[in-house]
């Protein structure tokens, strides 16, 4: 209440600014309070009301507005304060603007929650807020079980590393005889093992067929000292490995269902066309995310998979993000710049200052999954691989990521955006392509300066 009483005392109006809009409102939110100013009234006296967060409250915020006319509402993204409100005031019908929050600091003067209303309420009102890219609503429910499964993997890759250190106490070192101890016979033997078989000859025994060392190279790795202490914790790492693993697995089910229920009907038992790259298909299959493929094709209409570096998991991140369309991107540099892939390079005085590149404080989800695709094309026979290796040369393997990152997240637009197919024309391709550019550039700047280039003949 004490604060509520410090609002009404603050009912002058910031300052005058020619109005574009006038039917606006501006929201100062809070996690037990929201500030909401909407037009000022007779006598140019601020409009301010302050309202609670329950969802009653919220309601009257809704009601309020429509009261006052108001048409537009802008508010800051705080935190998550903000969707509550969002999704009540976008059911309403009102154009409501999300700011980010760095196009509002740096305002001189005492900084109250009252100010901050009247601020964010002038500056919408004068047009000069600019509204955060938000997908539609389905498009929101698929991206927060994404989220929320991403999360999942992370603890789960925690979970591991819990185990090996477990492991390492006991000086068992499955995980240095093994590449992936969440394989198939790192698994077998980490259950044996917390079953309570200790011979390592007959826990070399459950390797796959499949694994390059023989029995006796990794029962070498397999004597250890088997403390309880340590056993115990190997024993909860892998209980918490096993419920994380289950829940991703709901996730994932529960993704696919509500995919489907998304795919339009003209769509319903299409199957994606023939996968350029077999052996990326075979890949595909045998991670078990050939299903996931198509669902994913039938909901978008495109194979984002034909993409070198794009995994399917990758291209799950990308629909759920921004969904199939991407009209609220005027073209691609927009697209680039809004991942902040682009190089943004501050210059003053005609110089790149401190000669570094500031690509902002941070990226999205698409962002680092195009440069995980990217780092993967190093050593890959196609034209963005050859791409990735000719900057690399140049400069060094980050400045690749983020350039073969960016060239990605174009090929990405122009699919959604237009359906252009996306053609591979090879390393050997890119390489010839590259050279005969290279040519024609030296041979205009010999014209350009009154030379003649003449080849030399090459012996036979």
């Amino acid at each position: 209440m004490s604060q509520r009483r410090k609002c009404k005392k603050k009912k002058a109006p910031i300052q005058q600014l020619p109005v574009i809009n006038p039917h606006v409102a501006g929201i100062d939110l809070g996690a037990t309070i929201h500030y909401v100013c909407g037009p000022a009234t007779e006598g140019d006296t601020a409009n301010i009301r302050d309202f609670g967060t329950t969802t009653p409250e919220l309601l009257k915020i809704a009601d309020w507005l429509k009261g006052q006319q108001v048409t537009s509402v802008a508010m800051e993204s705080t935190g998550v304060y903000w969707i509550p409100l969002f999704e009540v005031l976008d059911q309403a019908g009102f154009d409501v603007h999300l700011v980010n929050a760095r196009q509002l600091h740096n305002v001189p003067g005492r900084k109250t929650d009252c100010q901050d209303c009247q601020w964010i309420q002038l500056l919408h009102s004068c047009g000069l807020l600019r509204k955060s890219f938000r997908p539609a609503d389905e498009i929101c429910r698929i991206r927060e079980l994404t989220r929320a499964a991403s999360e999942l993997v992370q603890l789960r890759s925690q979970a591991v590393l819990h185990m090996q250190k477990a492991l390492d106490q006991m000086n068992v070192l499955v995980h240095r005889a093994l590449s992936d101890i969440t394989g198939t016979t790192g698994q077998a033997i980490i259950r044996a093992i917390v079953g309570g078989e200790r011979d390592p000859e007959v826990l070399a025994k459950l390797r796959d067929p499949r694994c390059k060392k023989s029995v006796d190279q990794i029962a070498e790795y397999l004597t250890g000292n088997w403390r309880d202490e340590h056993l115990f914790n190997l024993r909860q790492a892998l209980a918490r490995f096993d419920m994380f693993d289950r829940q991703i697995e709901d996730y994932a089910s529960e993704l696919r269902s509500k995919l489907e229920s998304m795919v339009p009907e003209d769509r319903d038992d299409e199957a994606p066309p023939p996968h350029p790259k077999p052996n990326k298909l075979k890949a595909i299959v045998r991670a078990g995310d050939d299903a996931l493929r198509d669902v994913l094709y039938r909901f978008s209409g495109i194979d984002l998979t034909v993409i070198d570096g794009i995994s399917v998991k990758a291209g799950q991140t990308i629909l759920s993000e921004v969904g199939p369309d991407i009209s609220a991107f005027p073209d691609e540099n927009h697209f680039v710049s809004w991942l902040r892939l682009c190089p943004n390079k501050p210059i003053t005085g005609g110089r790149v200052k401190n000669g570094k590149s500031r690509n902002g404080h941070g990226s999205n989800r698409i962002a680092t999954a195009l440069r995980m695709g990217a780092l993967t094309l190093n050593r890959a026979d196609c034209a963005l691989g050859a791409e990735f290796r000719r900057i690399a040369r140049r400069h060094d393997r980050r400045v690749a990521i983020m350039a073969v990152a960016r060239h990605m997240a174009k090929l990405v637009y122009r699919m959604l955006r237009y359906g252009q197919a996306y053609v591979d024309i090879g390393a050997e391709a890119y390489e010839s392509q590259r050279a005969q550019m290279q040519k024609d550039r030296i041979q205009r700047q010999a014209t350009r300066l009154g030379y003649e280039l003449v080849p030399i003949p090459t012996e036979p």
